[in-house]
């Protein structure tokens, strides 16, 4: 809201009368004269315009204006659908700019790790990350994050707490374990799942992936063969992992930013099934 300052009326008249006085009295040259009725004009913007309590608003809007060109369309989607939910998270000092999952293959060259919204039950697994921009009203302090990921029957399948040290900047929390896929009977058909992510129990983002059935199994099915179990992943061998980057957006968090990140304190985890 813009409001007049009528306190500074009298004395932005005498400067007024006075130039004008100036200008007259005295022959005097057009850039002086052009510079005295700048001197005026600003006098007048700085005096008689304020800016109101929306000041703090457009400062804030202002900086936070090349931090919104940051945020990925997984992320602005994935927000949009949490602000629509009870229990949302909206706390300006910790902004989410990207969310996915990281899916796992173990095939002849070794183990292969994508970004993608697609998984299959051929996957060895699922990984899920977001990452934040945590501003300096929020830094310095712990925090939890806790993922969900649901069905296409709305039954939670993984749920894993880690706390974290929120530093101020940008921040990339990738899950420390897993959803196992391949292998796993407890989980059964495809569809659209949801992944669901709280900073400190409250609702920050609603991601959807989609399932599909393994080919394997049904290849091994329609064969005979006996079932193969599930290969076992650890901590070592994703160091080693082949790397797929998929060209989803420019922006978007890439994976080997991701696995460079130091490892939070996990708290837990809840799967679905037996592998």
């Amino acid at each position: 809201m813009i409001r007049l300052k009528r306190r500074n009326t009298a004395w932005l008249l005498a400067m007024t009368l006075l130039i004008g006085f100036a200008l007259m009295a005295a022959p005097i040259s057009a850039a002086v004269q052009l510079s005295l009725i700048g001197v005026l004009a600003v006098a007048v913007i700085a005096s008689m315009i304020e800016l109101g309590p929306e000041r703090a608003s457009l400062l804030d809007a202002l900086h936070r204006a090349p931090l919104q060109r940051r945020i990925t369309p997984q992320a602005r989607e994935a927000s949009e659908r949490a602000a629509a939910r009870a229990g949302y998270f909206n706390r300006n000092g910790i902004v989410m700019l990207d969310i996915g999952l990281i899916a796992m293959q173990t095939g002849v060259e070794g183990l292969a790790m994508r970004r993608t919204r697609n998984v299959s039950k051929d996957d060895d697994g699922v990984r899920p990350f977001i990452t934040l921009h945590v501003l300096p009203e929020e830094a310095e302090r712990q925090a939890l994050i806790r993922y969900e990921i649901y069905d296409h029957l709305g039954e939670e399948q993984y749920v894993h707490e880690m706390k974290t040290y929120l530093r101020e900047g940008e921040l990339s929390l990738l899950a420390d374990h897993h959803l196992p896929l391949a292998g796993n009977r407890g989980v059964d058909g495809n569809g659209d799942w949801d992944l669901r992510v709280y900073v400190d129990n409250s609702l920050i983002g609603m991601h959807n992936l989609m399932l599909s059935p393994s080919v394997n199994e049904r290849r091994r099915r329609l064969s005979g063969e006996e079932e193969l179990p599930p290969p076992r992943q650890s901590r070592r061998n994703l160091a080693d992992a082949i790397i797929v980057e998929e060209a989803e957006e420019p922006q978007a968090t890439q994976l080997k930013d991701l696995l460079q990140q130091p490892s939070s304190s996990g708290r837990g985890g809840r799967l679905r099934g037996r592998r």
